[in-house]
C-alpha cells in the first residue's frame, strides 16, 4: 500500500487542473485551487522522498500486472528528488504567477496548462517504462507549445514554432528508438532492459539505438549542437512561463540521459562516456559565448541554461560514482538558481518596464532587496565560493582530475569565468549603473500593486534563495545524498529488485 504514493504528484496536477477547468469563470476560486494542487503536490513529493530514504526504492506496477507488463512507476532517491525539486518549483511559480501572469494573459486555461505540465513532468522522473516516458514528455510538449504560444504576440509565435519544431523531431527520434529497442529486447521496462540488453548478440545495434537516445534527449536537453531553439524561445513568453521552463523542461531530458545512460545502456561503455564527456565540453563552451553579445536580460539566462547543462552531462560521461553525484547534485542547484534569475528578472521588468538591459539601470539603489537577491543567485551561478553553485562546479572539476579528464576541466574553469563575466554585466546594466530615464523611474503598473501582490512577487525568489543557502552550508549532507543516490545508479541490480521483488 506504501507505494501507491507514487501516483500523487500525477493525479494531483491533474485533478486540480480538471478542477480549474470545471470552476474557470471564478478567478479567485481558481487562483485557490492553484496554490492548493501545487502545495499538495509539494507535499506528496515529501513523503516520498522521505520513504524512499528510509524504505528504500518504491515501485509499484498498476492494475495487478506483474512486471514488466503494465504501467511501472520508480522512485530511488534520484528521481524522489527530482519530484520534490520540481514540487518545489512548482509552488513557488505559483505563487508568484498570482501577481503576474494572470493580470496579463488573463486566460482562462492558463493555470490548468501549468499542473498539466508538471504532471507531464513528474511521470517522467517516476515512470519505470521507456515507452511511458516517451508518453510524458508528449504531456509536457503539448502543454508547453500553448503556453509558449499564449498570447499571439509575433515573438512568442515565432519561439514556438522553433520550439515545437525541433522537439517534434526529437519525439519521433524518440518514439522510433522505442520500437526498435522493443524488437531487439522484447520489452520496455526499465529494470528489464537493464538485465536484457547487455545478453543481446547484436551490441552494435544496441548501441546505435542507445545513439537515438542520446539525440532524442540531447534535443530536449539542448546539448550542442542541438541547443540553437533555446536561447530563441525561452525569452519570448510571460516570465512565469519562461522560469519554470528554465528550472525544469530541459532537466527532464537531463534525468532521462543519466536514467538511461547507468540503468540500460551499459555496454561499451567508453564509447558513450567518451562521447558524453565530448558533448558536455562543446555545449559548456559553446552555450557561454551567446551571452557576451546578448543584452536582453531572459536571452542571457537562457544561454546560460545551455552553458550549464554542459557541466551537467559532463558529470555524466565521467562515469564514476563521485561524478554522478557531482551531476546530481549539480543539477538540483541549477533547477533552483536558474528559476529564480528568470523570478527576478521578470521583478526588474515589472519594475522598469523592460528587459532590455541599455534600458535598465538604478535597481540597487531604488530596490536593495532585490538587487542583494539577484547578487546572492548570480554569484551562485558563476561558481563563487560559498555558494552552492562553487560546490557544484568544483565537485565536477574534482571528478574530472579524478579521471584525468585535464582539457575538459580546463573548458569547466574558462566557463565559469564567463559566466561570472555576464553575470557581472547584467549587474552593472540593470543593477549598478544609473536608470537612463532617472532612478526614480517605477512602471505604474508596478506601483499599483498592492502590498501583498508585491510579496506574492518577493516571497518566491526568498524562499528559493533559503533553500539554495542551505545547499551552499550544509552541502556535505546533501552531497552524501547524492552520492547514496550515485551508488543506486551504478547498481542496477539495487533498481531490479525494487520493480520485481528478486534479485536478478
Amino acid at each position: 500500500m506504501l507505494n501507491n504514493i507514487l501516483v500523487l504528484p500525477i493525479i494531483i496536477p491533474l485533478f486540480t487542473a480538471i478542477l480549474m477547468l470545471l470552476l474557470h469563470k471564478s478567478a479567485t476560486l481558481n487562483r485557490v485551487l492553484h496554490l492548493l494542487g501545487s502545495g499538495a503536490a509539494l507535499i506528496s513529493s515529501l513523503v516520498i522522498a522521505y520513504y524512499v530514504n528510509t524504505e528504500g526504492i518504491l515501485a509499484i506496477t498498476m492494475g495487478n500486472w506483474l512486471p514488466p507488463f503494465g504501467i511501472t512507476f520508480v522512485a530511488d532517491i534520484l528521481s524522489s528528488n527530482m519530484v520534490v525539486v520540481s514540487g518545489i518549483i512548482f509552488f513557488a511559480t505559483a505563487i508568484f504567477s498570482i501577481s503576474t501572469e494572470p493580470v496579463r494573459v488573463a486566460k482562462p486555461f492558463f493555470f490548468p496548462l501549468l499542473h498539466i505540465l508538471v504532471m507531464g513532468v513528474n511521470g517522467s522522473f517516476l515512470t519505470g517504462d521507456m515507452f511511458n516516458l516517451y508518453v510524458w514528455f508528449e504531456v509536457m510538449l503539448i502543454a508547453s507549445f500553448v503556453l509558449l504560444a499564449m498570447g499571439g504576440k509575433q515573438e512568442q509565435l515565432e519561439g514556438s514554432i522553433k520550439y515545437v519544431v525541433l522537439n517534434l523531431l526529437s519525439s519521433a527520434i524518440f518514439l522510433a528508438a522505442v520500437g526498435i529497442l522493443f524488437g531487439l529486447a522484447g520489452t520496455l521496462n526499465m529494470a528489464d532492459l537493464s538485465q536484457k540488453l547487455g545478453k543481446l548478440e547484436n551490441q552494435g545495434l544496441v548501441t546505435f539505438v542507445a545513439m537515438m537516445f542520446l539525440v532524442a534527449f540531447g534535443i530536449k536537453s539542448a546539448v550542442f549542437p542541438l541547443f540553437f531553439w533555446l536561447p530563441a524561445s525561452y525569452h519570448t513568453p510571460p516570465v512565469t512561463v519562461s522560469a519554470i521552463f528554465a528550472g525544469l523542461l530541459t532537466k527532464v531530458g537531463v534525468y532521462s540521459l543519466y536514467r538511461s545512460f547507468t540503468l540500460i545502456f551499459t555496454v561499451n561503455d567508453e564509447f558513450i562516456s567518451t562521447l558524453l564527456i565530448v558533448i558536455g565540453s562543446l555545449t559548456m563552451f559553446t552555450g557561454v559565448l551567446g551571452p557576451l553579445v546578448q543584452t536582453d536580460f531572459r536571452r542571457i539566462l537562457s544561454f546560460h541554461i545551455v552553458s550549464q547543462v554542459g557541466y551537467m552531462i559532463l558529470a555524466l560521461g565521467l562515469q564514476s560514482p563521485y561524478a554522478l553525484a557531482a551531476g546530481m547534485f549539480y543539477i538540483l542547484y541549477h533547477i533552483l538558481t536558474k528559476t529564480n534569475l528568470f523570478f527576478i528578472s521578470g521583478i526588474a521588468e515589472r519594475i522598469k518596464g523592460t528587459y532590455d538591459l541599455e534600458k535598465l539601470g538604478g535597481l540597487f539603489k531604488a530596490f536593495p532587496a532585490l538587487s542583494i537577491l539577484f547578487l546572492i543567485n548570480a554569484l551562485a551561478l558563476a561558481g563563487i565560493p560559498p555558494l552552492s553553485g562553487f560546490w557544484a562546479k568544483l565537485s565536477v572539476i574534482i571528478a574530472g582530475f579524478k579521471e584525468q579528464q585535464y582539457f575538459a576541466v580546463a573548458i569547466a574553469l574558462f566557463v565559469g569565468l564567463l559566466t561570472l563575466f555576464s553575470m557581472t554585466k547584467i549587474w552593472n546594466m540593470a543593477f549598478w549603473k544609473d536608470d537612463p530615464k532617472g532612478n526614480d523611474n517605477v512602471n505604474r503598473e508596478y506601483q499599483n500593486l498592492s502590498n501583498w501582490k508585491k510579496a506574492m512577487l518577493y516571497s518566491p525568489v526568498i524562499f528559493i534563495t533559503a533553500i539554495s543557502l542551505s545547499m551552499a552550508f550544509g552541502f556535505e549532507w546533501y552531497f552524501n545524498l547524492m552520492q547514496e543516490a550515485a551508488v543506486q545508479l551504478s547498481n542496477p541490480e539495487l533498481y531490479y529488485k525494487a520493480v520485481f521483488g528478486v534479485s536478478p
